[in-house]
């Protein structure tokens, strides 16, 4: 982790544990079961669904509503983890607005969608409160897998593969297992620990190791797991933090990521240093969950500074909207040139305008990029060359997720990736037995 810096104007303690927990408190609080009921019964149940066809997962959309709607929300959430083994975290983060609701007939006929992210939350939340889980493995095969990442890609695979009987080793460099849903996205949108309650549960199905403090690269290396495993994957993620070149010096650069890991593993986050005047420098989801949380934290002033236009901002529409709602100022078409102590400095695009803005602290969201991988494994684009079944260049091993080439860095869709490797990797190891 890089240094956070504090100084006397980055200070913590801005806001009282009381202010802070209300801040911090569910961004969608969930639903009662009579609210379930009624956002259930908006839903058309269309035969060739378009949200279904939008979700990463595939999850049939349109059954587990109904499922939710006769009572059984149950068999809605086995009809969720079915194909999202990670279905509530995905409920909380998931961008809905711009995949399955985007796309429901409700939303396009009255723009107003059915709350699928919501009901979806209420399915699974139900299972997973009665402690429960609704898979057993099939009969041990003999067959070891090393999946390198607890986060969303590995944890899906690994479930997926214990299911079908082989016994599965994670590695993860940090102490705690979960990866981006445990380290990397806002407070407000997971909060009561539930990263690690739904690790839990998921490793409730046995057959599953968890070594933490295990770095690839570092003692940890791809030959040493290929000779103690049958197969290997990897979803590590992308753990480096893309360069930012200014001119000057800023004694309050921090990288985002790593102010919003401190935050999450904060007890109450009264301790979390924060600017009075916040720059965050990206377009992405990084930014607007470090701008909002710097906001919540008591923050006098935030803007997101991103060097395009609105249009091709990364964040959502809904995340964006949500930025403004608690007071983050969004600059768009400003490109950073230089700082000082106080400061930093903007030219606007395809202009000579330039505009300066007070800044005691400055984060770097500008994206991250792949820090370690085999030399053997063919790279595309920064990242791991993985063919439609998540297989990389080198034989008996696979990957998924961020670190892989492919889909959208969204926590859907890494569990997808890692879901479908899981399939091919037994496929592969299952053949002539």
């Amino acid at each position: 982790m890089s240094h956070i810096p504090s100084l006397p104007d980055i200070a913590a303690g801005r806001c009282t544990s009381e202010e802070i927990s209300e801040r911090f408190s569910d961004l969608h609080p969930p639903l009662k079961h009579h609210e379930a009921l009624v956002a259930a019964d908006r839903c058309y149940f269309c035969f060739d669904a378009p949200c279904t066809i939008a979700c990463p997962t595939s999850i049939d959309i349109p059954l587990f509503i109904r499922q939710i709607a006769t009572g059984t929300a149950e068999a809605a959430a086995k009809t969720i983890f079915d194909q999202n083994i990670l279905g509530g975290m995905c409920a909380r983060v998931c961008p809905t607005e711009t995949l399955c609701e985007e796309v429901c007939v409700r939303e396009t006929a009255e723009g107003q969608p059915v709350l699928i992210g919501q009901l979806q939350r209420y399915a699974t939340d139900t299972v997973m409160a009665s402690g429960v889980h609704p898979y057993a493995r099939e009969p041990k095969t003999g067959k070891s897998i090393a999946i390198v990442g607890a986060g969303p890609a590995g944890l899906a695979c690994a479930h997926r593969l214990a299911m079908h009987g082989h016994s599965v080793t994670i590695y993860d460099a940090r102490q705690k297992g979960g990866g981006l849903n445990e380290y990397g996205i806002a407070a407000y949108k997971a909060p009561d620990d539930f990263a690690q309650q739904e690790l839990d549960w998921l490793m409730s199905i046995g057959g599953i190791v968890i070594e933490t403090g295990a770095r690839l690269g570092d003692d940890l290396s791809l030959t040493l797991l290929q000779s103690d495993h049958d197969a290997v994957f990897l979803g590590m993620g992308l753990s480096g933090v893309n360069a930012l070149a200014l001119e000057g010096t800023h004694d309050g650069i921090c990288d985002a990521v790593d102010w919003i890991e401190s935050m999450r593993q904060s007890p109450d986050k009264t301790d979390i240093s924060v600017g009075r005047n916040v720059v965050v420098i990206g377009g992405g989801m990084t930014a607007v969950d470090a701008a909002i949380q710097s906001k919540l934290l008591g923050a006098e002033t935030v803007t997101i500074a991103y060097r395009r236009d609105k249009g091709a901002m990364s964040a959502s529409e809904f995340e964006q909207e949500l930025a403004t709602s608690k007071g983050v100022h969004i600059l768009f078409n400003a490109t950073p040139e230089t700082v000082s102590n106080g400061a930093i400095t903007f030219s606007r695009t395809g202009t000579d305008e330039q505009i300066t803005l007070p800044a005691d602290q400055i984060m770097r969201a500008i994206g991250q990029k792949l820090e370690s991988a085999s030399a053997d494994l063919a790279i595309d684009g920064g990242k791991i060359k993985v063919d439609e079944n998540g297989r990389t260049s080198v034989k008996g091993i696979w990957a998924g997720g961020d670190c892989a080439s492919g889909g959208e860095d969204l926590t859907v869709t890494a569990v997808a990736e890692g879901r479908d490797a899981a399939e091919d990797i037994h496929a592969n190891l299952m053949k002539g037995s």
